[in-house]
């Protein structure tokens, strides 16, 4: 368990809610509800929080859980970066879910995208249509005055590098309490997880499992030993490591049996733990941080 602005549990297994299918969305879900998860990570440009608030609110009644039992976040879409824009979307995004309140919401990307009801804006030449007229501080002031507004508990930022969080921390007068970034044994981002744990904000690993892409950590030899050693899947190794390594994470399982999977993790001996750390390959699978494009949803 973590703990955000010192005061609010996050549960370190989290799963994300990245799944074109609608069907498949719902039961997914309901079977991450059910084999134990209690964190749900959405956003506005997944296009599905309607299905991810059906499945909560049936969940939640069905095995008898409270709504203060589970933590649920979502996601501000770089079309919305202007400040007249953040609390309309912020006040949509909880409509679809369901729900009266928000335990964290999250600057999707640093990104600002032309702003409108096109998700994914681009010219005639098929380049993405950025936003000059909005900068990220102002943003971000327009996400403190959602907690001052009482139906945001945390708020924090995606897709982001060091560079640029480091003047947002600086300014702000509600410091991000996450931040959320893809990281795995072939992109440790230990720089970045260094601040954080210096400022106590909680850094949410996504991708944990390289996004499941061949080759990719799941298929790294080192990874594969230490799980037949340990009797583990190379996925619980994984999360293992990242939990160990004191992140949060956030994986998406399909099947009730990869969520009872994904949730069944125990910590790695020493050795083990130290031996994925010396791993020396170097990749990003998904280049967000770079275009504010994300690499996995897609364009519509």
């Amino acid at each position: 368990m973590k703990t955000i602005n010192k005061t609010i549990p996050m549960p370190a297994l989290g799963f994300g809610t990245l799944i074109p299918d609608a069907a498949v969305t719902i039961s997914a879900t309901r079977d991450a509800l059910e084999a134990g998860f209690r964190h749900f990570d959405c956003a506005e440009r997944y296009r599905n929080e309607s299905e991810v608030g059906e499945a909560l609110q049936a969940g939640l009644a069905d095995l008898g859980i409270a709504r203060e039992e589970i933590f649920v976040t979502t996601k501000l879409w770089n079309t919305n970066h202007r400040p007249e824009r953040v609390e309309p979307a912020f006040g949509e995004s909880l409509k679809r879910l369901r729900l009266n309140y928000l335990d964290l919401y999250l600057i999707h990307t640093p990104f600002a995208f032309q702003p409108g009801d096109e998700q994914d804006p681009r010219d005639q030449n098929g380049n993405v249509i950025y936003d000059s007229g909005v900068n990220l501080p102002d943003t971000w002031k327009a996400m403190e005055h959602l907690v001052d507004g009482g139906k945001c508990r945390a708020i924090g930022l995606a897709d982001i590098t060091l560079d640029k969080l480091l003047p947002i921390y600086a300014s702000a007068r509600i410091k991000p309490a996450v931040i959320q970034v893809e990281a795995h044994p072939y992109l440790p981002e230990t720089e970045l997880l260094e601040f954080c744990k210096e400022k106590g904000i909680v850094f949410l690993a996504f991708a944990p499992l390289g996004h499941g892409i061949k080759p990719g950590p799941l298929e790294d030899p080192v990874i594969l030993s230490i799980a037949a050693r340990v009797g583990k899947t190379p996925a619980q190794v994984l999360l293992a490591w990242a939990v160990q390594r004191g992140t949060a994470l956030l994986t998406t399982a399909k099947s009730a049996a990869r969520a009872r999977e994904n949730f069944d993790i125990s910590p790695l001996p020493e050795d083990a733990f130290n031996e994925i750390n010396r791993i020396q390959t170097r990749q990003r699978f998904n280049q967000v941080v770079n275009t504010g494009v994300p690499g996995f949803i897609p364009k519509r």
